[in-house]
């Protein structure tokens, strides 16, 4: 009883910590929308960086790259070497000129980018944000569940309390200061995750004796846990890589990290957010494959009677002492919070801002619309499915495929009419869904690579058969 009380108030302590932080950020918050959703564009290069960094990995790495490491072994550094190459090529190549772009045409939100206020706009924002409230709301509602679970490791919960629980501080905060105040406290989030995943992988590794044992005692269980080339690949490894590279590169598909890009203090200062970005996220994905590779050896158990994406709570609790599972454990709910809160305030200025424009200038419908999806998320964690890396992974390319291809056309400027946009967005996604769902190809091919690849071939197909004066959006209104 003592040690779950000690463990109880290490978790209370960081939660509320994050609260405050939240709050304090209303401090510096004008009561407009613009400010609401995009922080007045004023956020400096590292708290950018931090928050894009925790909100992009979530419960995805804690829960679902642990669990994936877990299963697979070493091969599963390749998703993570290819996902940091494609991010960092989309930042590179898109993100300084979508700050830019969007400012110069006042484009609050990511359907209003698309769109960018040519005639015919009307349905592509309408139909891009029903695509960002049903997917991105099923990625938050995944965040929720993958905190849920953890709490329900440590605590003996029911997970579903663990869900209540994430929504209701979510909201706190969203509500306090709306997007700044998101940022804050996923920057705070962001560091608790580096330094809660360091812990544990240098414990792990020393219990298993160093990594040269940690090595040798993978292979006894399955060599195939130490070899770097991943099975059953009958397209080979090359092509396995680049379906990472492009998942990687479908950050250019997600509101939630597009908007940080939106928000920065200027384009100038999106490399220096880049590089910092990219080198925390590595060390959070890198420490996550440890722990997988650990946990293998210290809970074999999992494999055949757990859930080895809850791999890493039950590690905490088998070494480390009782408060700092409390921390690591708000690591893990800090993760799942970066994202829930970015993800829930993308849906709701895609349902105030561009579904019902006619409310977009009332700050307190603006609030309303934040709690109303937050019921809606609410909804789908408590009868969704429990798989973390499944449902986070298909969300990711749902939206990738959606709304990737068509955000390139849009930062460089290329005009594309209205019935081309809507059907490069429709195939994105179908392509998506039936490569993963029907054809069950993912695991040769991520399936981001046919779904932008499909979204882009209906781009040049149409241009070729069609004049863009048909349904034109090239024509300013």
């Amino acid at each position: 009883m003592a040690n779950q009380l000690l463990i109880a108030a290490a978790f209370i302590g960081f939660l509320g910590f994050i609260v405050l932080i939240g709050i304090y950020s209303a401090t510096y918050r004008q009561n407009t929308t613009a400010d609401y959703i995009l922080a007045s564009r004023c956020v400096s290069p590292w708290l950018t960086a931090l928050s894009a960094m925790s909100t992009g990995q979530s419960g995805l790495l804690f829960l679902g790259q642990v669990g994936f490491a877990y299963k697979i072994g070493i091969s599963s550094i390749w998703l993570v070497i290819g996902w940091a190459i494609g991010d960092y090529l989309a930042w590179l190549f898109f993100f300084k000129k979508l700050r830019q772009i969007s400012e110069e045409t006042a484009s609050d939100t990511v359907s209003a980018f698309l769109s960018q206020n040519f005639s015919g706009a009307r349905w592509i924002s309408i139909i891009s944000s029903v695509i960002i409230i049903a997917f991105l709301g099923s990625y938050a509602a995944s965040q929720l569940i993958a905190g849920g679970k953890a709490l329900s490791v440590v605590f003996g919960w029911d997970y579903y309390l663990g869900i209540i629980l994430g929504a209701i501080i979510v909201m706190i905060y969203c509500f306090s200061g709306g997007v700044r105040a998101e940022i804050w406290t996923d920057a705070a989030q962001g560091i608790v995750m580096i330094g809660s995943l360091l812990l544990l992988l240098t414990v792990a590794i020393a219990n298993c004796g160093g990594l040269g044992e940690l090595w040798t005692k993978l292979a006894l269980i399955d060599t195939q846990l130490v070899n770097f080339s991943p099975k059953n690949l009958p397209l080979g490894f090359l092509p396995f890589l680049i379906g990472w590279i492009v998942a990687g590169f479908g950050v250019v598909g997600q509101p939630h990290i597009l908007i940080r890009a939106m928000a920065i203090d200027s384009p100038k200062s999106i490399n220096q957010a880049l590089n910092i970005k990219t080198a925390c996220g590595l060390i959070n994905s890198f420490s996550a494959i440890g722990i997988g590779l650990t946990a293998r050896i210290l809970l074999p158990e999992l494999i055949s009677a757990g859930d080895p994406e809850l791999a890493l709570p039950y590690l905490a609790q088998e070494l480390l002492p009782d408060i700092f599972v409390g921390i690591m454990l708000s690591g893990v709910f800090a993760a799942t919070m970066s994202s829930a809160d970015s993800q829930i305030l993308c849906c709701s200025a895609a349902l105030t801002q561009d579904i019902f424009p006619q409310f977009a200038n009332s700050y307190k419908i603006v609030k309303l619309g934040t709690l109303t999806v937050t019921m809606i998320v609410l909804s789908i964690a408590l009868v969704g499915d429990k798989n973390v890396f499944l449902l986070v992974t298909f969300c990711w390319s749902a939206l990738a495929s959606a709304l990737g291809p068509l955000l390139i056309l849009r930062v460089y400027k290329i005009q594309v009419n209205t019935f081309t946009a809507i059907l490069m967005m429709g195939v994105g996604i179908a392509t998506a869904m039936i490569w993963n769902l029907t054809l069950g190809l993912s695991s040769i091919i991520y399936e981001v690579l046919p779904g932008m690849a499909s979204g882009i071939f209906i781009y040049w197909l149409t241009r070729f058969f069609t004049s863009n004066s048909l349904f034109s959006i090239g024509k300013r209104k």
